[in-house]
């Protein structure tokens, strides 16, 4: 049944009519051990204007509905008339959700290790929608109390904790008290026979969850676990002044889930990041920003909320920022700044600079526009905007801004301007020149340095007229023999195109914004461009080494530095660089400059400098599993390979690595994939088997790890991993014909929800076999048949191929 998607002016009309005074949800899973079914009657009690006419929303089958005590008409598009209002009113709609395999909202997963059943919801942006009904937009925030109907081997969480638990007839029913008031999108149910650890921390009870056959996991990395989630809590409720206001924290890891979902106490998160080898310190690294990402929404999304979609960014971009400001401040990993410069930041770099590029803050008119915009706009940009923030008006004044922000609106909604207004009240400042020109403007600004008679100066160029007004520094570095020493620095408040630089010295480097305090794509001078391509590892700190290869990264994408020169710069700051935390993802980025943008004729040569700096990396101590992945990625040939057996050893991450890199060279040892396969204890080691046999060239292992993938076999979490194997450098012959395939998949990539929609259409558009002529029929396509999130997901990815694409010519 076609469903619509909920307008602006819908919400806006729906909000004044009523108010939601509770949600209270019976739930029956017993049906799921063997069947599909989810069961729920949902119980709602609100008021409304006397009379008045509107609808709740439910995209389940409807078995029964009642208003007031008196049935209601059929739904229709999802929704459900409702007439005849009275000032109090009771809605009982009695549902049930059939499609948890592939459908939305609900989801039943089946390890395939031990056939052991888990349910889990997962409602953002309107997806509650499809469990039971409700009143689904952000601003009708109503406690939800659940009562559970569960096999009687299964535990079920929740929001919240120390549910009632009872025996019923063969089955369990689990009671949890209500939840502060929440949106529609927040409140969560999973179950399944989990395997639990807690301990009391900071005041707080923390739980985990995962399935029993990852249990082994869960108890090697749950001291780390624990440690994260007390230090986060700590810090946030300092910050914000506001501790986290319930006692249980619990954190789920979930099979095919995709990504993290930041439900109030109940976090849930896909269980292929719970790493299946001892996670490396960059693993750890990105572990703990997510952890803190939605940890963070438990302020920033849930105590308050943004009225509407076109304040996500009040969401998203604050988590992201947050969750990078507590890692640097409360935590072992204190790179966190530079790890995110050499990451998702360069994503938002080349994103602004494109067609995906959109303001912040936008125009959002349904929830199905929503979708579109979680994306590398609202989420590293986002964030990256927000430190500037705080650097323009002082850490200190941002933390007291933030403080009587929550003191003011929790459990309620907001909006920019309520923002905006507490961080000018607590810095004295009229912030509505930052916030149009950071928010409501799209494009990223291009900083740079000048040498003039009357000394220096920084130009400013913004994306669509003048700069963002923001506050930058600028480090000078002199060369002493291989290093490069910093001989002094200053703050720059821009307000213009050209702004004097006054206090520094003469030297060969003047590096923009060296302590990466603003959000701007940034060129040395035409004498700094030798010193920071070619010699960035003499570079004194992390970071600023992390600003160099940043640079060199967008001149890359911009066409204004060869791929040889980007692999250069990075294997020479791998030559130095010690923080694994930032060796990691740059190990990535040389692998992709050489694999991805390198022109054929020169990739073999680009991997063999790769290779170098991996047995460096390895000779120094530094970050050992990246670089043995490393040298087995870049193995010219099986005799590679077999020379690195020593150092792979038993190490069952490896050999599917060593599996991998052999099918691509053309060898597919079919009794070797099904041995490793056996030995691996990882319940999903079916999916790297499959993967390594999609980097094969062979014709009929393309079909099988592309059906796989399409058809929803492979989990939305493992999309990323298959279809990366499957697009291929040196196989653009074989890979042609799924030009044309990923055009017909492009209007189903969206079924099942937004996270498939963003997953599969990134990590399935062609990066091999492409030319500039079919990005552009690709994008044609998508406006013309897919769904907003797919256009918007696609857009992005295929302006970062079509620039790979026009580097290979160069």
């Amino acid at each position: 049944m076609p469903v619509r998607s909920l307008r602006q002016e819908e919400a806006i009309e729906r909000a004044a009519l009523l108010s939601v005074t509770s949600y209270d949800i019976a739930i029956d899973l017993t049906d799921l051990p063997g069947g599909p079914a989810f069961r729920a009657v949902s119980t709602v009690r609100f008021t409304a204007t006397d009379g008045a006419s509107t609808f709740v929303d439910c995209c389940a089958e409807v078995e029964s509905a009642t208003l007031n005590g008196a049935p209601l008409p059929a739904a229709a598009e999802g929704r459900i008339a409702l007439a005849g209002l009275r000032q109090d009113n009771e809605l009982v709609v009695a549902t049930v959700q059939r499609d948890t395999k592939d459908g939305r909202g609900v989801h039943r997963a089946v390890d395939p290790a031990d056939d052991n059943v888990y349910l889990w919801t997962t409602f953002e942006p309107d997806e509650a929608r499809y469990a039971w009904a409700c009143f689904d937009q952000p601003d009708l925030k109503a406690p939800h109390a659940f009562t559970v109907t569960a096999p009687e081997s299964w535990t079920v969480v929740s929001n919240s904790g120390d549910p009632v638990v009872e025996d019923v007839g063969g089955a369990r029913r689990w009671t949890f008290e209500p939840t502060p008031p929440l949106s529609t999108y927040n409140p969560v149910v999973v179950a399944g026979p989990f395997v639990e650890l807690r301990k009391e921390a900071g005041g707080h009870d923390l739980g985990l969850y995962a399935r029993q056959t990852l249990a082994s996991v869960l108890e090697r990395d749950a001291e780390q676990l624990f440690t994260l989630t007390a230090q986060g809590l700590a810090f946030f409720g300092d910050r914000f002044g506001m501790p986290f206001p319930q006692r249980s924290y619990d954190q789920v890891f979930l099979p095919e889930f995709g990504g993290a979902m930041e439900n109030y106490g109940c976090v849930t998160w896909t269980d292929d990041i719970l790493r299946r080898h001892e996670p490396t310190t960059g693993e750890w690294q990105w572990f703990a920003n997510v952890l803190l990402h939605e940890m963070a929404h438990m302020w920033f999304g849930n105590i308050v909320t943004m009225r509407w979609w076109d304040d996500l960014w009040l969401n998203e971009a604050f988590a992201e920022f947050a969750c990078m400001w507590a890692a640097e401040r409360a935590t072992a990993y204190g790179d966190t700044a530079a790890n995110n410069l050499v990451h998702e930041k360069l994503s938002a770099y080349l994103a602004d600079q494109g067609p995906s590029s959109h303001p912040i803050r936008q125009p959002v008119a349904s929830v199905a526009d929503a979708e579109s915009i979680f994306d590398s706009i609202t989420y590293p940009k986002g964030a990256a905007v927000l430190k500037q923030l705080m650097h323009y008006v002082g850490e200190e004044t941002f933390g007291r801004g933030m403080s009587d922000y929550f003191a003011e609106h929790a459990w309620g909604n907001t909006t920019l301007d309520d923002l905006i207004a507490s961080l000018e009240r607590a810095s004295g400042r009229d912030l509505q020149p930052w916030r149009t020109a950071w928010l409501e403007t799209a494009g990223v600004d291009r900083l740079g340095i000048e040498q003039t008679a009357d000394g220096l100066v920084l130009t400013a160029v913004g994306a669509h007229g003048a700069p963002h007004p923001q506050v930058v520094g600028v480090g000078a570095y002199r060369r002493t023999g291989d290093a490069l020493e910093e001989v002094g620095s200053v703050i720059v408040e821009v307000d213009s195109e050209r702004t004097p630089v006054e206090g520094l010295p003469e030297a060969d480097l003047y590096l923009v914004n060296h302590d990466d305090t603003t959000f701007a794509t940034t060129r040395p001078d035409a004498a700094g461009r030798e010193v920071l391509v070619g010699r960035p590892s003499g570079l004194p700190t992390t970071l600023a080494r992390a600003v160099a290869i940043a640079t060199v990264w967008d001149m890359l994408s911009s066409g204004e530095a060869t791929a040889g020169e980007a692999v250069g710069a990075i294997t020479d700051v791998l030559s130095v660089e010690t923080v694994e935390t930032v060796v990691d993802p740059c190990m990535d980025l040389a692998l992709s400059a050489a694999q991805q943008w390198a022109p054929e004729s020169e990739r073999a040569g680009l991997e063999a400098r790769v290779a170098g700096a991996a047995r460096h990396l390895l000779g120094a101590g530094v970050s050992r599993q990246t670089a043995l992945r490393a040298l087995v990625r870049t193995a010219a040939s099986v005799d590679d390979l077999d020379a690195l057996r020593d150092e792979v050893g038993d190490d069952v991450d490896l050999q599917w690595y060593v599996l991998e890199r052999r099918a691509q060279l053309g060898t597919v040892d079919a009794d070797a994939v099904r041995a490793l396969e056996d030995r691996d204890p990882d319940p999903d080691a079916w999916v790297r088997a499959l993967t390594v046999r999609a980097s094969s060239p062979f014709p009929e292992a393309k079909e099988e790890a592309w059906t796989k993938v399409v058809d929803r076999t492979v989990p939305v979490q493992s999309a990323r991993v298959v279809a990366a194997a499957f697009w291929r450098p040196g196989q653009e012959q074989v890979l042609a014909p799924y030009l044309d395939r990923y055009l017909e998949a492009l209007p189903t990539l969206h079924e099942g929800g937004m996270i498939p929609g963003l997953a599969l259409t990134a990590t399935l558009f062609p990066v091999y076999a492409v030319d500039e002529a079919w990005v552009a029929r690709a994008r044609e396509v998508a406006a013309a048949q897919a769904a907003p999130v797919v256009v918007s997901a696609l857009t992005e990815r295929s302006e970062e191929v079509l620039r790979m694409v026009r580097t290979r010519g160069l």
